[in-house]
């Protein structure tokens, strides 16, 4: 069975029709400042305005809504830096489900408190994300518990995807859109949809130079590991990206960018103090790969969508960059 079998642009239309009364349609925000300097439109999809803060709820929700009675009786596990363990804590409220929810020890306080509240079981385990996601499966071999992916599972996927849809709705005639990349769930749900319904749409991937696995397999053709060291974007902090992710991305993804952690200090303070739009690291990526200049040949006389993916930052990190 091919992943284009599983994961396709009416998955997502599906999921879209499902989401709709209970996620929030995030603003398209027109950048003035950005436009000017670039000499084209662009426009930030502000979904830190989502529910937890983070597009992570969409993919969350979509997955454990498709669950049937008896995986739900069950309960689900899930591994997350944390805003995936909100998007799952969000949901198993929602529809009663039980949630168990493994973080890395680096996990940002703020998104560690935000999880418990929506009542799931927190256990921290696991310096890295890679380590973390590693006890999970272990821990869900004993427990009988669902496993929710992050990124690697078609419902998750289906539901990031929806944003693509709200942004023809906005922006029908749009020409490239700039996604950060972790595992790859985002870029894939979004590339997916556009591909399907406007193929001349350019999509542009964003990592940090710290870890950059989806870019590198991108790069080799084939799926690779690549992790050197920390990154501001804690969010994107995967080293090895999804098997169905590469799958789809490996023949969707237009053009790749890397950034520099100055880079995404930048992109974080200047959506924070010239756009009043607060970002987390893995948010300001995508601003980060605009304000770096190595993309400035696309956006001249385009119209760009940069994705905010997320604004649970920590305020220790967000006081100490502005």
């Amino acid at each position: 069975m091919t992943t284009e079998s599983r994961t396709d642009h009416l998955g997502i239309e599906a999921a879209y029709q499902r989401l709709k009364p209970i996620m929030i349609h995030t603003p398209l925000a027109p950048s003035n400042i950005l436009g000017k300097e670039k000499e084209g439109a662009i426009f930030l999809k502000l979904e830190n305005l989502q529910r937890t803060g983070s597009f992570k709820a969409r993919g969350a929700y979509n997955k454990l809504s498709s669950l049937t009675e008896d995986e739900r009786s069950r309960g689900v596990i899930a591994c997350s830096a944390g805003n995936h363990a909100q998007g799952v804590a969000l949901a198993g409220s929602l529809l009663g489900i039980k949630v168990r929810i493994c973080m890395p020890l680096t996990a940002a306080r703020t998104k560690i408190e935000a999880t418990q509240s929506y009542g799931a079981q927190v256990v921290l385990a696991g310096e890295t994300f890679d380590e973390t996601k590693q006890i999970t499966l272990d821990a869900m071999k004993e427990s009988g518990e669902v496993f929710v992916s992050p990124f690697d599972d078609a419902a998750v996927m289906e539901g990031q995807g929806t944003i693509a849809l709200e942004l023809l709705e906005d922006l029908p005639l749009i020409d490239n859109v700039i996604v950060p990349i972790g595992g790859g769930g985002l870029i894939a749900g979004i590339a997916l949809a556009l591909k399907a319904l406007r193929t001349e749409v350019k999509i542009i991937g964003v990592q940090s130079y710290g870890v950059y696995g989806m870019i590198a397999s991108i790069w080799q053709q084939k799926l690779v590991a690549n992790r050197s060291n920390r990154t501001l974007a804690d969010g994107c902090d995967v080293a090895l990206a999804g098997e169905l992710t590469y799958d789809i991305l490996r023949t969707r993804i237009d053009e790749t960018v890397l950034v520099e952690e100055k880079d995404i200090e930048q992109a974080i303070n200047y959506l924070a103090l010239k756009e009043k739009v607060i970002a987390e690291g893995a948010g300001a990526l995508s601003t980060a790969a605009i304000l770096s200049g190595q993309i400035d040949h696309l956006l001249k006389g385009k119209n760009t969508v940069a994705i905010v993916s997320g604004g649970n930052i920590d305020f220790s990190v967000f006081k100490e960059i502005i």
